[in-house]
């Protein structure tokens, strides 16, 4: 799932190429991707985009007559402007904002499950709509008060996904936090001394911060539909760590993987079974 480095890359950089540009048409392919019908997506006909931006892991295209178009990629959706616009056999498109200068600004999800959604509303609506209202503050660009995160007494793996406590961390970005900040992923947040929220909030800061910087300086419209992450233990079971060599471990559920170093997050102790850490106590 593009998380909030990967959406305000997204963001920006979309938004450079497309911001001025005159919609000729809009529509949508995917059956279910609108969540909304007043106005109806044609009423982009003639439109200019003014700007894309993003809270949490939704972005949102806003539009100089006043309504925005807010979108939730989900798992497997990407936003992309396209120079030629999709054909007749393509599957994949969900959105289709096609411009007047030949250009189409598209929301693909790749996979026959249709999870990305969309809803086109007055831009002033836009944060008191039911998803927005719901989000805790955003983990970027603001340094992030350390109550937010060692008022409850939640393991920090589960506290930082939240979206309600902390909006725009995912799964590959909680690893390379809670890496950084040499914390176990299962260490109650009520647990953590005055340094260890500190660092908390200092690696969230400086993990997205390094991330976004990684893909501003190193990718180009067209985006790649992957992008090349700056990870050093997400996705590294086996590997070694490059700050103190230990072999990276990881926790397997049904549907993810949780990584992590035990040297230097967990005290040498390997978890083997999150039902079985000690370390949940």
């Amino acid at each position: 799932m593009p998380e909030l480095p990967e959406l305000e890359a997204t963001a920006r950089l979309i938004g450079q190429e497309v911001s001025g540009a005159t919609v000729e048409s809009a529509l949508a392919p995917g059956i279910n991707v609108m969540k909304s019908f007043k106005p109806p997506l044609d009423s982009l006909a003639g439109d200019r985009i003014e700007s894309i931006g993003r809270r949490g892991k939704l972005l949102i295209i806003e539009f100089g007559s006043g309504v925005a178009l807010l979108t939730h990629l989900m798992s497997a959706g990407k936003l992309q402007v396209h120079t030629k616009r999709a054909g007749p056999k393509d599957r994949t498109s969900r959105v289709l904002v096609r411009l007047e200068d030949g250009r189409e600004l598209r929301i693909r999800e790749s996979g026959t499950h249709q999870r990305a959604w969309a809803k086109l509303m007055p831009k002033e609506q836009v944060q008191a709509d039911e998803v927005v209202a719901k989000l805790g503050p955003d983990a970027w660009p603001e340094r992030l008060p350390v109550d937010v995160v060692s008022t409850t007494d939640r393991p920090l793996y589960s506290l930082l996904r939240d979206q309600r406590t902390v909006a725009g961390i995912g799964r590959t970005w909680v690893d390379e936090i809670l890496w950084a900040a040499r914390l176990s992923p299962f260490k109650r947040a009520s647990d953590l001394g005055a340094e260890e929220e500190a660092a908390v909030t200092k690696a969230i800061h400086d993990t997205l911060d390094g991330a976004i910087d990684f893909y501003l300086s190193g990718l180009k419209v067209p985006l790649p539909d992957k992008f090349p992450k700056p990870l050093e233990v997400h996705g590294r079971e086996g590997e070694k760590c490059s700050r103190c060599g230990a072999t990276i471990n990881a926790v397997h559920y049904s549907d993810y993987t949780l990584c992590y170093c035990p040297e230097e997050q967990t005290g040498g102790q390997i978890l083997k079974d999150r039902r079985l850490s000690k370390l949940l106590k």
